[in-house]
């Protein structure tokens, strides 16, 4: 499996997480069509987060982690709204539609 977007193809394992991360948005946008998600300005905070994780880390937050790290962006922010977003699971279906590759273990850190 992979996906051919603009005419280059990227890698992903047998999950459909891309093996190397990839920051350019019509990834986001070609992912999140192929896992039903509807790209709303929700979305796009949670993969900008996700995205900055990732770079300053090295690997995306488990689920509390990432709860924690979003309501200090968006008070808001609670497990429901995530779910909303990504309904399979915000710690490993948020990183995929991102375009990083999977969670280390049950979703991160």
């Amino acid at each position: 499996m992979g996906y051919n977007i603009n005419g280059v193809d990227y890698d992903t394992d047998d999950q459909g997480y891309l093996l190397e991360p990839v920051f350019e948005d019509e990834v986001v946008r070609v992912i999140a069509a192929s896992e039903s998600i509807t790209l709303t300005d929700a979305h796009w905070e949670v993969v900008n987060y996700l995205r900055d994780e990732y770079r300053e880390h090295g690997h995306t937050p488990n689920f509390r982690a990432m709860l924690k790290g979003m309501a200090e962006i968006r008070p808001d922010v609670d497990s429901k709204y995530l779910y909303d977003l990504f309904p399979v699971g915000p710690a490993k279906q948020g990183p995929k539609v991102a375009g990083l590759p999977q969670p280390l273990g049950k979703g991160g850190y």
